[in-house]
């Protein structure tokens, strides 16, 4: 799974440390440290009808959870559920 954040971000914050409580494995990319991977997030973002809501509401859309079979999120219980980790650890 990919993930696509900053830790600029308190969402962002708080799924790294699920992770990192869980223990599993996935490549966080950091949005704010490279201009490559803010482009890559934004064309998303542009163009992916998983984010109309977000962008409606005004919201930037972070964390974005890339499932490795396609499937996107924003929905952390849904991205830990890919990873077999989905015990309703976060409520919101």
């Amino acid at each position: 799974m990919k993930v696509y954040g900053t830790d600029i971000c308190i969402d962002c914050r708080n799924y790294k440390a699920i992770q990192k409580e869980k223990g599993f494995e996935a490549e966080f990319i950091d949005i704010t440290s490279d201009t490559q991977n803010l482009k890559e997030y934004l064309t998303m973002r542009d163009n992916d009808p998983v984010f109309d809501s977000i962008k409606a509401a005004g919201g930037i859309g972070i964390p974005f959870f890339v499932n490795e079979d396609g499937r996107k999120t924003l929905d952390l219980n849904e991205a830990l559920s890919w990873m077999d980790q989905g015990d309703g650890v976060c409520d919101s």
